[in-house]
């Protein structure tokens, strides 16, 4: 794996890998992210095998802003985009519906290098950087440690993730607002921008 600065040139090295079929680590504003090209199945398989998760998991979508949810086929709904325009970047993962009758979890984070990254590549499917049950990874040393052996990544663009509180995820394809996880942003936050949610 290739270690790059945390500046225009490694960031734009790391987007010309993703879009060569690579994976990618970089850091966000909760812990170490592993990252694909978007619509790539044998890069998605990678990053399962990579990861040593279960195929059946479901991996959440990174974004720059919710400028980029049309790219997903999502066509965010006033109370989506509200909710993006409150806590974005940050840490809210909203459950969105897809075009094609699908959901879809999706996060803006809050970090100088993901966001510079995915405002070169477009959204992103990302799980967390570390083998499957092992401590999550918030440095670049932690990630050569956990990964140490393993040919699979192509890039690391170097820094510090601050760990802390995991995402809220809230669930919009009913018909109210459904918390799912709770975490960084709470629920009377969340109520105080939405009313109610269940």
């Amino acid at each position: 794996m290739i270690i790059v600065a945390p500046d225009e040139a490694g960031i734009r090295q790391a987007a010309d890998a993703i879009a060569a079929g690579e994976l990618v680590v970089f850091p966000t504003d909760t812990v170490h992210g592993l990252a694909c090209r978007p619509g790539d199945a044998a890069a998605l398989e990678r990053l399962f095998e990579v990861k040593g998760r279960p195929s059946d998991r479901r991996v959440a979508t990174l974004v720059a802003s919710a400028s980029q949810l049309p790219d997903l086929g999502i066509s965010p709904s006033h109370l989506a985009q509200t909710l993006a325009n409150a806590f974005w970047p940050g840490g809210l993962t909203l459950i969105l519906p897809t075009a094609d009758g699908g959901t879809l979890g999706v996060r803006a984070p809050a970090h100088p290098t993901a966001s510079a990254l995915l405002a070169l590549t477009g959204p992103l499917p990302t799980t967390s950087a570390n083998p499957h049950g092992s401590p999550e990874c918030l440095t670049t040393d932690d990630i050569l440690i956990a990964f140490a052996g393993s040919d699979g990544i192509g890039v690391v663009v170097r820094g510090e993730s601050p760990g802390g509180t995991a995402s809220t995820v809230l669930d919009l394809t009913g018909d109210r607002p459904r918390l799912l996880r709770p975490g960084a942003i709470s629920g009377d936050e969340l109520s105080a921008v939405v009313g109610p949610i269940d």
